[in-house]
Protein backbone atom coordinates (compact mmCIF):
# COMPACT_ATOMS: atom_id res chain seq x y z
CA UNK A 1 0.00 0.00 0.00
CA UNK A 2 1.55 3.29 -1.04
CA UNK A 3 2.05 6.00 1.53
CA UNK A 4 0.86 9.57 0.84
CA UNK A 5 2.53 12.69 2.15
CA UNK A 6 2.61 12.50 5.94
CA UNK A 7 0.02 14.74 7.58
CA UNK A 8 1.49 17.08 10.26
CA UNK A 9 0.70 15.79 13.76
CA UNK A 10 -0.21 17.69 16.88
CA UNK A 11 2.79 17.53 19.20
CA UNK A 12 0.43 17.38 22.18
CA UNK A 13 -1.03 14.08 20.92
CA UNK A 14 2.20 12.30 20.03
CA UNK A 15 2.88 8.94 21.66
CA UNK A 16 4.14 9.10 25.27
CA UNK A 17 7.81 8.42 25.93
CA UNK A 18 6.83 5.44 28.08
CA UNK A 19 4.29 3.36 26.20
CA UNK A 20 3.21 1.03 29.02
CA UNK A 21 4.09 1.88 32.63
CA UNK A 22 1.78 -0.86 33.96
CA UNK A 23 3.82 -3.92 33.04
CA UNK A 24 6.68 -5.63 34.90
CA UNK A 25 8.48 -8.56 33.33
CA UNK A 26 10.58 -10.30 35.96
CA UNK A 27 13.51 -12.10 34.32
CA UNK A 28 15.12 -14.94 36.31
CA UNK A 29 18.75 -15.91 35.78
CA UNK A 30 19.99 -19.36 36.77
CA UNK A 31 21.65 -17.83 39.84
CA UNK A 32 18.37 -16.15 40.84
CA UNK A 33 16.49 -19.44 40.66
CA UNK A 34 19.15 -21.27 42.69
CA UNK A 35 19.12 -18.53 45.35
CA UNK A 36 15.31 -18.56 45.60
CA UNK A 37 15.26 -22.36 45.88
CA UNK A 38 17.87 -22.39 48.68
CA UNK A 39 16.38 -19.43 50.58
CA UNK A 40 12.89 -20.94 50.33
CA UNK A 41 13.89 -23.80 52.61
CA UNK A 42 16.24 -21.87 54.91
CA UNK A 43 15.94 -18.11 55.59
CA UNK A 44 12.57 -17.18 53.98
CA UNK A 45 10.41 -19.31 56.34
CA UNK A 46 12.17 -17.80 59.37
CA UNK A 47 11.56 -14.30 58.02
CA UNK A 48 7.91 -15.10 57.36
CA UNK A 49 7.37 -16.33 60.94
CA UNK A 50 9.14 -13.24 62.26
CA UNK A 51 6.87 -11.01 60.17
CA UNK A 52 3.80 -12.77 61.54
CA UNK A 53 4.99 -12.26 65.13
CA UNK A 54 5.84 -8.59 64.57
CA UNK A 55 2.54 -7.91 62.84
CA UNK A 56 0.72 -9.66 65.66
CA UNK A 57 2.46 -7.53 68.29
CA UNK A 58 1.84 -4.32 66.33
CA UNK A 59 -1.82 -5.28 65.95
CA UNK A 60 -2.10 -5.90 69.70
CA UNK A 61 -0.69 -2.46 70.53
CA UNK A 62 -2.93 -0.82 67.92
CA UNK A 63 -6.00 -2.64 69.24
CA UNK A 64 -5.20 -1.56 72.81
CA UNK A 65 -4.72 2.04 71.70
CA UNK A 66 -8.06 2.07 69.88
CA UNK A 67 -10.06 0.26 72.57
CA UNK A 68 -12.99 1.91 74.35
CA UNK A 69 -12.82 5.22 72.50
CA UNK A 70 -15.93 7.35 72.73
CA UNK A 71 -17.56 8.70 69.53
CA UNK A 72 -16.12 12.12 70.43
CA UNK A 73 -12.60 10.70 70.77
CA UNK A 74 -12.88 9.04 67.36
CA UNK A 75 -13.40 12.48 65.80
CA UNK A 76 -10.17 13.83 67.34
CA UNK A 77 -6.46 13.00 66.96
CA UNK A 78 -5.06 10.34 69.30
CA UNK A 79 -3.79 11.82 72.54
CA UNK A 80 -2.33 10.84 75.91
CA UNK A 81 -1.40 7.21 76.51
CA UNK A 82 -2.99 6.15 73.22
CA UNK A 83 -0.54 8.34 71.31
CA UNK A 84 2.42 7.35 73.48
CA UNK A 85 2.33 3.81 72.05
CA UNK A 86 2.98 5.19 68.59
CA UNK A 87 6.78 5.21 69.03
CA UNK A 88 6.70 1.47 69.77
CA UNK A 89 4.51 0.78 66.75
CA UNK A 90 6.99 2.70 64.55
CA UNK A 91 9.87 0.60 65.92
CA UNK A 92 7.93 -2.57 65.16
CA UNK A 93 7.29 -1.26 61.62
CA UNK A 94 11.01 -0.74 61.10
CA UNK A 95 11.65 -4.23 62.44
CA UNK A 96 9.21 -5.55 59.83
CA UNK A 97 11.25 -3.79 57.15
CA UNK A 98 14.44 -5.38 58.46
CA UNK A 99 12.90 -8.86 58.54
CA UNK A 100 11.67 -8.44 54.97
CA UNK A 101 15.35 -8.03 53.91
CA UNK A 102 15.11 -4.26 53.29
CA UNK A 103 18.20 -2.11 53.69
CA UNK A 104 16.78 1.39 53.87
CA UNK A 105 18.69 4.61 53.22
CA UNK A 106 16.94 7.88 54.11
CA UNK A 107 17.91 11.16 52.46
CA UNK A 108 16.68 14.62 53.33
CA UNK A 109 14.74 15.75 56.39
CA UNK A 110 11.18 14.64 57.11
CA UNK A 111 9.12 17.65 58.19
CA UNK A 112 6.39 18.05 60.78
CA UNK A 113 2.65 18.51 60.28
CA UNK A 114 3.02 22.22 61.02
CA UNK A 115 5.53 22.67 58.17
CA UNK A 116 3.83 20.42 55.61
CA UNK A 117 0.54 18.73 56.56
CA UNK A 118 0.54 16.54 53.44
CA UNK A 119 3.21 14.12 52.18
CA UNK A 120 3.18 13.41 48.43
CA UNK A 121 4.82 10.04 47.73
CA UNK A 122 5.85 8.58 44.38
CA UNK A 123 6.40 6.72 42.25
CA UNK A 124 3.87 4.23 43.60
CA UNK A 125 5.08 0.85 42.40
CA UNK A 126 4.57 -1.67 45.19
CA UNK A 127 2.59 -2.65 48.27
CA UNK A 128 5.97 -2.30 50.02
CA UNK A 129 5.77 1.48 49.52
CA UNK A 130 3.84 1.66 52.77
CA UNK A 131 7.13 1.27 54.65
CA UNK A 132 7.59 5.03 54.17
CA UNK A 133 5.15 5.54 57.07
CA UNK A 134 7.77 4.32 59.56
CA UNK A 135 10.45 6.81 58.48
CA UNK A 136 8.46 10.05 58.72
CA UNK A 137 8.74 12.47 61.67
CA UNK A 138 5.75 10.70 63.25
CA UNK A 139 3.27 8.08 62.07
CA UNK A 140 1.21 9.80 59.34
CA UNK A 141 -2.42 9.11 58.43
CA UNK A 142 -3.21 7.38 55.15
CA UNK A 143 -6.10 7.54 52.72
CA UNK A 144 -7.80 4.15 52.51
CA UNK A 145 -10.99 2.46 51.38
CA UNK A 146 -13.53 1.98 54.16
CA UNK A 147 -13.55 -1.79 53.45
CA UNK A 148 -9.85 -2.05 54.39
CA UNK A 149 -10.61 -1.07 57.99
CA UNK A 150 -12.55 -4.34 58.35
CA UNK A 151 -9.67 -6.61 57.30
CA UNK A 152 -8.41 -8.86 60.11
CA UNK A 153 -5.25 -7.46 61.80
CA UNK A 154 -4.50 -5.08 58.91
CA UNK A 155 -7.74 -3.19 59.60
CA UNK A 156 -6.69 -2.23 63.13
CA UNK A 157 -3.25 -1.14 61.93
CA UNK A 158 -4.83 1.06 59.26
CA UNK A 159 -7.30 2.48 61.78
CA UNK A 160 -4.42 3.29 64.14
CA UNK A 161 -3.05 5.73 61.56
CA UNK A 162 -6.37 7.63 61.87
CA UNK A 163 -6.97 7.32 58.13
CA UNK A 164 -9.16 9.34 55.82
CA UNK A 165 -11.63 6.62 54.81
CA UNK A 166 -13.11 6.61 51.32
CA UNK A 167 -16.58 5.16 50.77
CA UNK A 168 -16.53 4.25 47.09
CA UNK A 169 -20.22 3.35 46.95
CA UNK A 170 -21.10 6.85 48.23
CA UNK A 171 -21.64 9.27 45.29
CA UNK A 172 -20.41 12.08 47.56
CA UNK A 173 -17.27 10.17 48.55
CA UNK A 174 -14.83 12.30 46.56
CA UNK A 175 -16.24 15.56 47.93
CA UNK A 176 -16.29 14.27 51.52
CA UNK A 177 -12.72 12.96 51.22
CA UNK A 178 -11.45 16.32 49.96
CA UNK A 179 -13.29 18.11 52.78
CA UNK A 180 -11.73 15.84 55.40
CA UNK A 181 -8.23 16.30 53.93
CA UNK A 182 -8.82 20.07 53.85
CA UNK A 183 -9.97 20.09 57.50
CA UNK A 184 -6.93 18.16 58.72
CA UNK A 185 -4.46 20.09 56.56
CA UNK A 186 -5.68 23.37 58.07
CA UNK A 187 -5.69 22.13 61.68
CA UNK A 188 -2.37 23.81 62.48
CA UNK A 189 -0.56 20.53 63.11
CA UNK A 190 -3.14 19.06 65.50
CA UNK A 191 -3.78 16.13 63.17
CA UNK A 192 -0.92 13.92 61.92
CA UNK A 193 0.44 14.44 58.42
CA UNK A 194 -1.55 12.77 55.64
CA UNK A 195 0.47 10.52 53.33
CA UNK A 196 -0.91 10.28 49.79
CA UNK A 197 0.17 8.38 46.67
CA UNK A 198 -1.38 10.74 44.09
CA UNK A 199 -0.87 8.42 41.10
CA UNK A 200 -3.65 6.24 42.49
CA UNK A 201 -2.25 3.00 41.07
CA UNK A 202 1.05 1.13 40.76
CA UNK A 203 3.49 1.57 37.86
CA UNK A 204 6.90 0.15 36.98
CA UNK A 205 8.69 3.41 38.04
CA UNK A 206 9.65 4.22 34.44
CA UNK A 207 7.75 7.51 34.72
CA UNK A 208 5.37 9.50 36.90
CA UNK A 209 1.81 9.19 35.66
CA UNK A 210 -1.00 11.71 36.18
CA UNK A 211 -1.35 13.01 39.75
CA UNK A 212 -4.89 13.17 41.13
CA UNK A 213 -5.73 16.60 42.49
CA UNK A 214 -7.32 15.62 45.82
CA UNK A 215 -4.16 16.16 47.87
CA UNK A 216 -3.65 19.62 46.41
CA UNK A 217 -7.08 21.20 46.92
CA UNK A 218 -6.26 22.40 50.46
CA UNK A 219 -3.55 24.65 48.97
CA UNK A 220 -1.16 24.02 51.87
CA UNK A 221 2.59 23.30 51.65
CA UNK A 222 3.39 19.68 50.82
CA UNK A 223 6.54 17.62 51.17
CA UNK A 224 7.34 15.45 48.14
CA UNK A 225 8.83 12.06 49.03
CA UNK A 226 10.40 9.82 46.39
CA UNK A 227 11.09 6.09 46.63
CA UNK A 228 13.80 4.22 44.75
CA UNK A 229 14.47 0.48 44.67
CA UNK A 230 18.00 0.33 43.15
CA UNK A 231 18.21 -3.45 42.79
CA UNK A 232 19.39 -5.45 39.81
CA UNK A 233 16.75 -8.13 40.46
CA UNK A 234 13.43 -6.33 41.00
CA UNK A 235 11.13 -8.35 43.25
CA UNK A 236 9.06 -5.43 44.53
CA UNK A 237 7.32 -3.92 41.49
CA UNK A 238 3.64 -4.88 41.51
CA UNK A 239 1.80 -3.82 38.36
CA UNK A 240 -1.25 -4.79 36.32
CA UNK A 241 0.84 -7.19 34.22
CA UNK A 242 3.44 -9.21 36.05
CA UNK A 243 3.92 -11.38 39.16
CA UNK A 244 1.22 -11.38 41.83
CA UNK A 245 1.48 -9.99 45.36
CA UNK A 246 2.29 -13.22 47.20
CA UNK A 247 4.91 -14.25 44.60
CA UNK A 248 6.66 -10.88 44.96
CA UNK A 249 6.56 -11.12 48.76
CA UNK A 250 8.16 -14.57 48.65
CA UNK A 251 10.82 -13.56 46.09
CA UNK A 252 11.68 -10.59 48.31
CA UNK A 253 11.98 -12.77 51.41
CA UNK A 254 14.36 -14.94 49.38
CA UNK A 255 16.82 -12.10 48.70
CA UNK A 256 19.95 -11.55 50.80
CA UNK A 257 18.87 -7.91 50.96
CA UNK A 258 16.72 -5.41 49.06
CA UNK A 259 17.93 -1.82 48.76
CA UNK A 260 15.46 1.01 49.30
CA UNK A 261 16.08 4.75 49.15
CA UNK A 262 13.58 7.18 50.65
CA UNK A 263 14.29 10.82 49.85
CA UNK A 264 12.44 13.66 51.51
CA UNK A 265 12.57 16.61 49.14
CA UNK A 266 12.29 20.24 50.30
CA UNK A 267 8.80 21.42 51.22
CA UNK A 268 6.90 22.77 48.21
CA UNK A 269 4.91 25.91 49.04
CA UNK A 270 2.23 26.69 46.44
CA UNK A 271 1.91 30.09 44.78
CA UNK A 272 -1.35 32.00 44.86
CA UNK A 273 -2.13 30.69 41.37
CA UNK A 274 -1.48 27.09 42.45
CA UNK A 275 -3.69 27.52 45.52
CA UNK A 276 -6.56 28.40 43.17
CA UNK A 277 -5.71 25.69 40.64
CA UNK A 278 -5.19 22.24 42.21
CA UNK A 279 -4.40 20.63 38.84
CA UNK A 280 -1.58 23.13 38.23
CA UNK A 281 -0.29 22.57 41.78
CA UNK A 282 -0.28 18.79 41.23
CA UNK A 283 1.44 19.11 37.85
CA UNK A 284 4.22 21.33 39.21
CA UNK A 285 4.90 19.06 42.20
CA UNK A 286 5.02 16.07 39.85
CA UNK A 287 7.55 17.91 37.66
CA UNK A 288 9.80 18.50 40.69
CA UNK A 289 9.63 14.86 41.70
CA UNK A 290 10.25 13.63 38.15
CA UNK A 291 13.31 15.88 37.91
CA UNK A 292 14.71 14.45 41.16
CA UNK A 293 14.02 10.90 39.95
CA UNK A 294 15.35 11.50 36.45
CA UNK A 295 12.22 10.04 34.79
CA UNK A 296 9.67 11.50 32.34
CA UNK A 297 6.04 12.30 33.10
CA UNK A 298 3.09 10.92 31.14
CA UNK A 299 -0.66 11.43 31.23
CA UNK A 300 -1.45 7.78 31.87
CA UNK A 301 -3.84 7.27 34.77
CA UNK A 302 -5.92 4.69 36.61
CA UNK A 303 -8.51 5.01 33.82
CA UNK A 304 -5.95 3.48 31.44
CA UNK A 305 -5.77 0.50 33.79
CA UNK A 306 -9.55 0.17 33.66
CA UNK A 307 -9.41 0.19 29.86
CA UNK A 308 -6.61 -2.40 29.99
CA UNK A 309 -8.85 -4.69 32.03
CA UNK A 310 -11.70 -4.14 29.57
CA UNK A 311 -9.36 -5.00 26.68
CA UNK A 312 -8.37 -8.23 28.44
CA UNK A 313 -12.04 -9.19 28.86
CA UNK A 314 -12.50 -8.64 25.12
CA UNK A 315 -9.56 -11.01 24.47
CA UNK A 316 -7.45 -8.14 23.15
CA UNK A 317 -3.88 -7.54 24.40
CA UNK A 318 -4.08 -5.57 27.66
CA UNK A 319 -1.86 -2.88 26.18
CA UNK A 320 -4.55 -2.23 23.56
CA UNK A 321 -6.49 -0.25 26.18
CA UNK A 322 -3.67 2.21 26.84
CA UNK A 323 -4.56 5.62 25.38
CA UNK A 324 -2.91 8.01 27.90
CA UNK A 325 -6.44 8.83 28.94
CA UNK A 326 -5.90 12.08 30.85
CA UNK A 327 -4.23 13.67 27.83
CA UNK A 328 -7.11 12.71 25.55
CA UNK A 329 -9.52 13.93 28.21
CA UNK A 330 -7.83 17.34 28.35
CA UNK A 331 -7.16 17.75 24.63
CA UNK A 332 -10.24 16.11 23.12
CA UNK A 333 -12.78 16.19 25.95
CA UNK A 334 -12.92 12.39 25.92
CA UNK A 335 -14.99 10.95 28.79
CA UNK A 336 -14.27 7.53 30.23
CA UNK A 337 -17.69 6.08 29.42
CA UNK A 338 -17.27 7.13 25.79
CA UNK A 339 -13.78 5.61 25.63
CA UNK A 340 -15.20 2.42 27.13
CA UNK A 341 -17.89 2.29 24.43
CA UNK A 342 -15.34 3.00 21.70
CA UNK A 343 -13.27 0.02 22.88
CA UNK A 344 -16.26 -2.24 22.16
CA UNK A 345 -16.54 -0.72 18.69
CA UNK A 346 -12.80 -1.05 18.14
CA UNK A 347 -12.92 -4.71 19.16
CA UNK A 348 -15.63 -5.39 16.58
CA UNK A 349 -13.19 -4.21 13.90
CA UNK A 350 -9.84 -5.48 15.22
CA UNK A 351 -10.78 -8.81 16.83
CA UNK A 352 -9.56 -10.86 13.86
CA UNK A 353 -6.31 -8.99 13.25
CA UNK A 354 -4.31 -9.42 16.46
CA UNK A 355 -5.52 -6.31 18.27
CA UNK A 356 -4.76 -3.65 15.62
CA UNK A 357 -6.89 -2.56 12.67
CA UNK A 358 -5.28 -3.36 9.32
CA UNK A 359 -6.18 -1.67 6.04
CA UNK A 360 -8.09 -4.80 5.01
CA UNK A 361 -10.07 -4.80 8.29
CA UNK A 362 -10.81 -1.08 7.90
CA UNK A 363 -12.22 -1.66 4.42
CA UNK A 364 -14.18 -4.70 5.58
CA UNK A 365 -15.70 -2.78 8.49
CA UNK A 366 -16.92 0.00 6.17
CA UNK A 367 -17.97 -2.57 3.55
CA UNK A 368 -15.92 -0.73 0.94
CA UNK A 369 -13.34 -1.93 -1.57
CA UNK A 370 -9.81 -0.53 -1.44
CA UNK A 371 -9.52 2.85 -3.11
CA UNK A 372 -7.39 5.99 -3.00
CA UNK A 373 -10.03 7.80 -0.95
CA UNK A 374 -10.23 4.97 1.60
CA UNK A 375 -6.45 4.70 1.73
CA UNK A 376 -6.13 8.42 2.42
CA UNK A 377 -8.55 8.24 5.35
CA UNK A 378 -6.81 5.14 6.74
CA UNK A 379 -3.45 6.91 6.61
CA UNK A 380 -4.89 9.87 8.50
CA UNK A 381 -5.80 7.50 11.33
CA UNK A 382 -2.43 5.69 11.17
CA UNK A 383 -0.52 8.43 13.00
CA UNK A 384 2.81 6.62 13.33
CA UNK A 385 2.86 5.15 9.80
CA UNK A 386 2.95 1.56 11.07
CA UNK A 387 0.42 0.28 8.54
CA UNK A 388 -2.09 -0.51 11.29
CA UNK A 389 -4.36 1.51 13.60
CA UNK A 390 -4.18 0.92 17.34
CA UNK A 391 -6.92 1.91 19.80
CA UNK A 392 -5.30 5.24 20.68
CA UNK A 393 -5.02 6.17 17.00
CA UNK A 394 -8.61 5.07 16.46
CA UNK A 395 -9.91 7.32 19.27
CA UNK A 396 -7.87 10.31 18.07
CA UNK A 397 -8.91 9.67 14.46
CA UNK A 398 -12.58 9.66 15.33
CA UNK A 399 -12.18 12.82 17.41
CA UNK A 400 -10.05 14.86 15.01
CA UNK A 401 -10.83 13.43 11.57
CA UNK A 402 -14.20 11.73 11.26
CA UNK A 403 -16.48 13.20 13.92
CA UNK A 404 -15.79 16.87 13.03
CA UNK A 405 -16.73 16.08 9.42
CA UNK A 406 -19.81 14.11 10.47
CA UNK A 407 -22.05 17.16 10.83
CA UNK A 408 -25.69 17.30 9.84
CA UNK A 409 -24.66 19.50 6.92
CA UNK A 410 -22.19 16.89 5.66
CA UNK A 411 -24.72 14.08 6.03
CA UNK A 412 -27.34 16.10 4.17
CA UNK A 413 -24.87 16.75 1.36
CA UNK A 414 -23.99 13.06 1.11
CA UNK A 415 -27.67 12.11 1.05
CA UNK A 416 -28.34 14.61 -1.74
CA UNK A 417 -25.39 13.17 -3.65
CA UNK A 418 -27.15 9.79 -3.76
CA UNK A 419 -30.74 11.08 -4.06
CA UNK A 420 -31.16 11.83 -7.74
CA UNK A 421 -34.09 14.15 -8.39
CA UNK A 422 -34.37 15.14 -4.72
CA UNK A 423 -37.09 12.52 -4.08
CA UNK A 424 -36.36 12.22 -0.35
CA UNK A 425 -35.05 8.65 -0.56
CA UNK A 426 -32.25 6.61 -2.19
CA UNK A 427 -32.83 3.58 -4.34
CA UNK A 428 -30.60 0.55 -4.53
CA UNK A 429 -29.54 1.52 -8.07
CA UNK A 430 -28.60 5.08 -7.05
CA UNK A 431 -26.48 3.85 -4.16
CA UNK A 432 -24.76 1.29 -6.38
CA UNK A 433 -23.98 3.86 -9.09
CA UNK A 434 -22.37 6.40 -6.73
CA UNK A 435 -20.41 3.79 -4.78
CA UNK A 436 -19.07 2.29 -7.96
CA UNK A 437 -17.97 5.71 -9.21
CA UNK A 438 -16.50 6.85 -5.87
CA UNK A 439 -14.94 3.64 -4.56
CA UNK A 440 -15.16 1.15 -7.44
CA UNK A 441 -17.58 -0.99 -5.40
CA UNK A 442 -19.26 -3.83 -7.25
CA UNK A 443 -23.01 -4.36 -7.26
CA UNK A 444 -23.04 -7.25 -4.78
CA UNK A 445 -21.15 -5.30 -2.08
CA UNK A 446 -23.39 -2.28 -2.69
CA UNK A 447 -26.47 -4.48 -2.19
CA UNK A 448 -25.13 -5.76 1.16
CA UNK A 449 -24.49 -2.20 2.33
CA UNK A 450 -27.91 -1.08 1.12
CA UNK A 451 -29.64 -3.85 3.09
CA UNK A 452 -27.67 -2.86 6.21
CA UNK A 453 -28.81 0.77 5.96
CA UNK A 454 -32.39 -0.03 4.91
CA UNK A 455 -33.61 -0.82 8.43
CA UNK A 456 -37.29 -0.64 7.44
CA UNK A 457 -36.68 -3.11 4.58
CA UNK A 458 -38.94 -1.15 2.24
CA UNK A 459 -36.48 -1.10 -0.67
CA UNK A 460 -35.42 2.52 -0.17
CA UNK A 461 -33.27 4.51 2.23
CA UNK A 462 -34.90 7.58 3.78
CA UNK A 463 -32.87 10.38 5.35
CA UNK A 464 -33.44 9.14 8.92
CA UNK A 465 -32.03 5.72 8.06
CA UNK A 466 -29.10 7.31 6.24
CA UNK A 467 -28.46 9.67 9.17
CA UNK A 468 -28.55 6.94 11.81
CA UNK A 469 -26.08 4.80 9.85
CA UNK A 470 -23.78 7.76 9.26
CA UNK A 471 -23.75 8.54 12.99
CA UNK A 472 -22.75 4.96 13.78
CA UNK A 473 -19.89 5.09 11.27
CA UNK A 474 -18.60 8.68 11.10
CA UNK A 475 -15.69 7.46 8.94
CA UNK A 476 -18.05 7.70 5.95
CA UNK A 477 -18.29 11.50 6.32
CA UNK A 478 -14.56 11.93 5.81
CA UNK A 479 -14.68 9.57 2.85
CA UNK A 480 -17.40 11.58 1.14
CA UNK A 481 -15.53 14.80 1.88
CA UNK A 482 -12.44 13.28 0.30
CA UNK A 483 -14.47 12.16 -2.71
CA UNK A 484 -16.12 15.59 -2.99
CA UNK A 485 -12.75 17.38 -2.87
CA UNK A 486 -11.32 15.02 -5.48
CA UNK A 487 -14.24 15.76 -7.82
CA UNK A 488 -13.91 19.51 -7.29
CA UNK A 489 -10.17 19.39 -7.95
CA UNK A 490 -10.87 17.35 -11.08
CA UNK A 491 -13.34 19.97 -12.35
CA UNK A 492 -10.86 22.77 -11.67
CA UNK A 493 -8.18 21.00 -13.66
CA UNK A 494 -10.57 20.51 -16.56
CA UNK A 495 -11.44 24.18 -16.54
Amino acid sequence: MKRPVVVPRQESLMYPIVKNPFVHNLQFSTLDMIRIALMSVTIAPVRLVSLALLFGLAWLLAAISLAYRTPEEKEKPLAGWRKSLMATVILLGRAVCFCTSFQIKVKGRPTTAEEAPILIVGPHSSFFDGLVLFYCSTLPSCVSRLENSSILIVGSLIEYTQPVLVKREDPNSRTNTIKEIHKRAHSGGKWPQIIIFPEGTCTNRSCLINFKSGAFYPGTPVQPVIIRYPNQFDTVTWTWEGPGAFALLWYTLCQFYTSVEIEFLPVYTPSEEEKKNAALFASNVRAKMAEALGVPVTDHSYDDCRLMQKAAKLKLPKSAGLVEFMKLNKKLGLKFDHANDLLDKYYAIAKNSGGNITYDEFAKYLRLPKSEALEEVFNLYDRNGSGTIDFREYVIGLSLISSPENTEETIKFAFQLFDEGNKGYITKEELSTILHGAFNMDGLDAKVLFDEVDVNEDGKICFDEFYQHAMKKPEYAKLFKTYQNAKMNGHEKQE
